[in-house]
């Protein structure tokens, strides 16, 4: 009898698996698709639960292990690629700190930042715990790993925030001491507060996925990490864009691995097209509520900013977003509503 190879599930393959296949592949023993083939051992509330919100979610696949991460993303590479990237942040902060740095940015964008950048510790945690309950509830291995790092990915964001944050604190005593309050009250923020905690409460997984990945996160993602890093620069605030940029690389993959998973789903099933469509139609006016409040932050852009307004990165984020969706055959829902 021949000997049986550690990767004997992949042998259809008729080639020899490379290392992220052979790491990710049959993870999960309770979707039926893993090594034992066994649904949860014991019948306790979670199994219901998976059976609800995984099993028997709008979102189907003849096999969840056909999606392909285009990064091939496992731990020892995850970590290698962060490991670069931390270092580039952490001379950037470093430089901060040597060059006093802060003590020159002017006293109109020190009060744009404790508006805006301080208190995005708070949705980042939220779309931090989104990812992971995606990961959690992934029904194969891979998408698991990629919404587990996604997560991570998160928590990077917000810890490199947060020390920006402290730094600033060091330099201006007071500085964002309000950022829990503006969160909870502040008009600004409540919409993107409305969004992420109806999505803590999506529990089908599919739609949880599509309404952070695939309509939620592109657009905060885009508003935050690219046009305010770029507002950024144009008041003085160069290293701002510099650590935005980034972490707006991780938001680049994101959106590559959603991309991915989407376009296998809807040619695995093509009614997937029309599941995902209407989730996307559902959650978009709720996105576009939470990038549209900011409209007060780009009125009152001092300096040369003042001649881009809210109404123009609108523009670019829907021109953006619709090109995000087009290119796995879904379509941007109609704008939603005049930008005041």
């Amino acid at each position: 009898m021949a000997q049986q190879k550690t990767y004997w599930h992949l042998l259809q393959q008729r080639r020899m698996p490379n290392e992220y296949e052979i790491v990710t592949s049959k993870l999960h023993s309770y979707t039926g698709e893993g090594f034992t083939g066994k649904r949860f051992e014991l019948e306790v509330p979670l199994t219901q639960w998976y059976k609800q919100y995984q099993e028997d979610s709008p979102l189907t696949c003849s096999s969840w292990e056909k999606f392909y991460d285009p990064r091939e993303t496992i731990y020892t590479k995850y970590t290698d690629l962060q490991r670069t990237k931390e270092i580039f942040v952490d001379g950037l902060l470093e430089e901060i700190e040597t060059t006093g740095y802060d003590s020159g940015l002017s006293a109109a964008w020190m009060r744009i930042l404790e508006r805006t950048v301080a208190p995005f510790r708070y949705p980042g945690h939220g779309l931090q715990m989104i990812g992971a309950y995606v990961g959690q509830m992934g029904p194969s291995g891979r998408i698991t790993i990629v919404g587990a790092m996604q997560a991570a990915d998160e928590m990077r964001r917000v810890q490199r925030i947060a020390y920006r944050v402290r730094q600033l604190q060091l330099v201006h005593p007071g500085f964002a001491e309000d950022s829990k309050t503006l969160w909870q009250d502040d008009p600004l923020w409540q919409p993107l507060r409305e969004a992420i905690e109806k999505l803590l409460v999506t529990y089908d997984w599919g739609e949880s996925f599509v309404g952070l990945n695939l309509v939620l996160k592109p657009l905060v993602d885009e508003l935050f990490m690219k046009h305010l890093g770029d507002l950024g620069r144009q008041e003085g605030d160069y290293m701002l864009g510099q650590i935005f940029y980034s972490l707006n690389e991780d938001c680049q993959w994101h959106r590559q691995w959603s991309q991915a998973l989407v376009t296998m789903a809807m040619k695995d099933r093509p009614r997937n097209q029309e599941v995902i469509q209407s989730w996307v139609n559902k959650w978009y006016p709720i996105a576009a509520r939470a990038v549209q409040a900011f409209a007060p932050v780009f009125a009152e852009l001092p300096g040369q900013a003042k001649t881009l307004g809210l109404k123009d990165v609108v523009q670019r984020l829907e021109e953006y977003y619709g090109e995000y969706l087009s290119a796995v055959g879904l379509q941007r829902p109609a704008s939603y509503g005049p930008v005041v």
